[in-house]
Formats: structure tokens, C-alpha cells, sequence
């Protein structure tokens, strides 16, 4: 039997979250350049969008580059930035195609204006795709969002639009990047790394984390299949007992 007839259709996660890991060490394994990682890398983000969209999954959250990522090589980051504008503008018709529209979190003001511009443009072209929508988390960090986030709130109680008292776990969603998008049931990290990386910190607080040794550029549906059927068999309790659940 193949794993993607192992899936219980209805009881899909509806937000697919991934760290992708490992373009670096699978370049290296093939004696190239990191850049060269980053590029394959491109083939498995088509392949798990696509894979993605097929089952009716909602939203897929793809963690493309940190805060802390500008702290690598300078040439590796232009690389990164040219090849983010690359392959916006080259995946934009697979993304219509398959009616997959682009969203991006992250302090992405602060992109090159070339890397911004592609990004807006890929957002624009997309806007009104309804089957799944692809999130990159771009120039991000959820230290960053959570602070954002808490000196907005600490702004409206200072001019006396919300009462301190009155902040709970909705209305602090509602100040994230995230607003209106439903919180990650599922997290995928690859490589065989077990951190988080400051990735969705608030977000994932009752989300099922799942490893895997697979290095990103190697990652195929195969292995997104995988681990929503290893999801699939987890019982999630969110604090009750399995009685409870019954």
C-alpha cells in the first residue's frame, strides 16, 4: 500500500508547518557550494507545495530565512536574496496553476528592494488563489513577532484604546503576523536537527513536532506523507486526559 492512501483525508491538519534543513550539508555531500543546496532546496519546496495542495491542506508555512540568518557569509546571503527573486518570478504560474496563493511574515520591509519587490509581485499575482496558501517566513524571527506584537498592544493602552486587563491569548494572536491564519497542528523539521530555531514560538504551543533525518533538498511527498500519517496516529489532548477525549 502506498503512503499516500494511508492518509485519513478527514483528519487532515489544516496548517503544515516545516523548518527546512540541510541545503548546506547536502551540498556539501555533493562536494558543491552551499549556494548549490539552496537551489535543489527550490525543487522539494515545488514538490511539498504541490503535494500540499493536492490533499486539501489549507496552509503550508515554510521557514525560508531566519533574523539570524543575515550572520552567514555575505555571498551566501546575496545568493539567497537573488535566488528568492528568481524563483518567485519563475514559480509564479505553477503557483496560479495550481491555485496556490503567496503570503509572506516576517520584518520583510527590510529585504532588498529587489528581493521586496518580487515578493509583493508574487503576493499580487496570486492574491485570489483560494486552495492552499503558501506562507514564507521571510527575514523572521518569533522573538521579533512576539516583541512587535507587545509593543503594538503597550501603544493602545498608552492612548487608552485597550485596558491591560482586558489582553488575553485572542487578542494577543490577533496582533501577530499570523492573524487569521489558524495555528500549526503539525511542525516539520528536517536535516535530523531536534530545535525549534526561534520558529513560531507562540503558535506551536500544542502543535506535533515531527523529525526527520531527510535533508530539505531530498524532502519529497513521500516524506510530507510520512509525517502526516505518523501525525495522524498521535493523540492530541491539549491538557485532558485520553478519557476525555472519548
Amino acid at each position: 500500500m502506498d503512503l499516500k492512501s494511508q492518509i485519513i483525508l478527514d483528519k487532515l491538519p489544516r496548517h503544515i508547518a516545516i523548518i527546512m534543513d540541510g541545503n548546506g550539508r547536502w551540498a556539501k555531500q555533493h562536494g558543491k557550494p552551499r549556494v548549490f543546496g539552496h537551489r535543489n532546496g527550490v525543487k522539494a519546496v515545488r514538490e511539498t507545495a504541490e503535494a500540499a495542495a493536492e490533499l486539501g491542506i489549507e496552509y503550508l508555512t515554510l521557514y525560508a530565512f531566519s533574523t539570524e540568518n543575515w550572520k552567514r557569509p555575505k555571498l551566501e546571503v546575496n545568493a539567497l536574496m537573488t535566488l528568492l527573486v528568481e524563483t518567485i518570478q519563475n514559480e509564479i504560474d505553477t503557483l496560479n496553476k495550481n491555485n496556490i496563493k503567496l503570503h509572506a511574515i516576517g520584518d520583510v520591509a527590510k529585504l532588498p528592494s529587489k528581493s521586496l519587490k518580487a515578493l509583493q509581485g508574487g503576493i499580487e499575482s496570486t492574491k485570489n488563489n483560494q486552495r492552499l496558501t503558501l506562507i514564507l517566513a521571510l527575514n523572521y524571527s518569533a522573538k521579533w513577532e512576539i516583541l512587535e506584537a507587545t509593543r503594538q498592544l503597550a501603544r493602545q493602552a498608552k492612548a487608552g484604546l485597550i485596558q491591560p486587563d482586558a489582553i488575553d491569548d485572542q487578542i494577543f494572536s490577533n496582533t501577530l503576523s499570523t492573524k487569521g491564519i489558524p495555528d500549526p497542528e503539525l511542525l516539520i523539521r528536517t536535516s535530523g536537527e531536534t530545535r525549534i530555531s526561534n520558529f513560531l514560538l507562540w503558535q506551536i504551543a500544542y502543535s506535533e513536532l515531527y523529525f526527520t533525518p531527510t535533508l530539505w533538498p531530498d524532502f519529497q511527498k513521500e516524506h510530507l506523507y510520512q509525517a502526516i500519517i505518523d501525525f495522524q496516529h498521535r493523540e492530541r489532548r491539549f491538557g485532558k486526559i485520553s478519557e476525555q477525549l472519548v
